[in-house]
This record gives structure tokens, sequence and C-alpha cells, in this order.
């Protein structure tokens, strides 16, 4: 996935959570954030970011806050539409599918509606998508925040297996060099509980983190699953 008009600012806060205050060449700006989780631990004033200038002059808001820099020398795309493009793009060439799958996004399947639908031969999956920002040493976790949208889409996951379909979260670490990728316990134990039983009901559980540059951002690697 690549970006463009990239421009270069300075965190300063974040009202609320759909926008930050950025200082960008000295001018304060209004800066749509692509991301409504937490990230507290991202979007600390001080921090180095990168912005997508919008080519859309009717808007609010003439940026988007897609990444930033975690301690100064870790970049972390904290944009929260760039994972399913990046599984969709990198889907064809994973092995998880041959190259001549069909591969469809945003599909519906009775009342659910799933990121990805993958038709290759007889064979037919349903994917859920989630990216991650929170680490510690590289040991990430999921989510930041409560989610039970996450939880429903966990049990419905459950239901394709049920029904015949393959079945499969893929979280989308979004940085290099990740360790390992674990249920958040702490801030969700739903979540963390609903994980667990999707992976024995057959939901297949994968991870990977990812390249990512100031324009662009692309699967990287594999990361182990600690559940």
């Amino acid at each position: 996935m690549e970006y463009k008009n990239i421009t270069y600012g300075t965190f300063v806060s974040r009202p609320n959570r759909f926008i930050g205050i950025v200082d960008i060449n000295g001018k304060r700006e209004t800066v749509h954030i692509k991301n409504t989780g937490r990230c507290k631990e991202l979007l600390v004033s001080g921090n180095k970011v990168l912005l997508e200038k919008s080519d859309n002059p009717a808007r609010k808001t003439a940026y988007d806050l897609v990444s930033v820099y975690k301690n100064e020398d870790l970049l972390i795309n904290m944009d929260s539409f760039t994972p399913n493009t990046v599984v969709a793009e990198w889907l064809p060439e994973s092995g998880i599918f041959s190259s001549k799958a069909v591969i469809k996004r945003e599909v519906t399947y009775k009342s659910s509606r799933f990121d990805i639908y993958v038709k290759d031969g007889d064979r037919k999956a349903f994917i859920e998508v989630k990216g991650v920002t929170l680490e510690d040493n590289g040991h990430c976790r999921f989510p930041d925040a409560p989610t039970e949208r996450g939880v429903k889409h966990l049990n419905e996951l459950i239901s394709c297996v049920k029904d015949g379909y393959e079945a499969y979260v893929i979280f989308v670490i979004q940085f290099s060099g990740a360790v390992s990728l674990s249920p958040n316990d702490e801030t969700h134990k739903e979540f963390g509980v609903a994980l667990r039983n999707a992976e024995k009901c057959g939901v297949n559980i994968l991870a990977y983190d990812c390249f990512v540059t100031d324009t662009s951002v692309n699967i990287n690697a594999h990361v182990k699953v600690i559940l």
C-alpha cells in the first residue's frame, strides 16, 4: 500500500478521538486521526508524526495522521484503514491461498459483514482483519480498548466454520520487528476468552508484522501468536 503527499509534523494534542492538533512547520493544524483507538502511548505531545495531505479541497481537515514515531526510532502506522488493504494485496502471494483465488472485500454473510471473502476452487473462506499498534519491546497486544464488535466478529466466524467455511482472524501489526501477539486480557477479558474459544472451534488465528516506510506499508513476516 502506498501513500502520497506525505507531510511531517509534531504532535501536540488530541481534543477528541477523531481529530488532533499537529505543528506543521511552526503552524498548528487540526488533522483527522484515522484511528479511533486510545493510542495513548503513540499520540504523545512532541512525537514526530506523518500526515497524508488530502487532494479534496472541500474537506474540513486538510491532513490525515497516518503514522507516528514511537520513542523516536520505531515507525508505527496507525491508519486503521491500512490493515484490510495490505492483507487484500498480500493474500495472492501469501501461500495461504493460490494465486488464482478470487478475493472480495466487505462481504455480507447472513447478518454479518466480514472484511474479506476468498473463493479458491472448492475452498471458501471468511477473514476478519485486526490492526495492532500496542506493543512493549516487540510484544504486541490487542485490543487497546474494549471491542464488543471484535467479540461479535469472533463468534460469527465460529458460525462460519460450523457452516463449512474456512475462517481466519489476521492480526496486522503495523510496524516491523514484532516478537509476539497476545490478547490484551487486562483491557478486554471477554475478547481474549472469545479469541481462545474461536481457535478451539477451528478459526485460524494468524499474525504478521509490516514493513513500514514513510510512504508505504506492506506485510512483512509471520509473528508468533500466544494465546
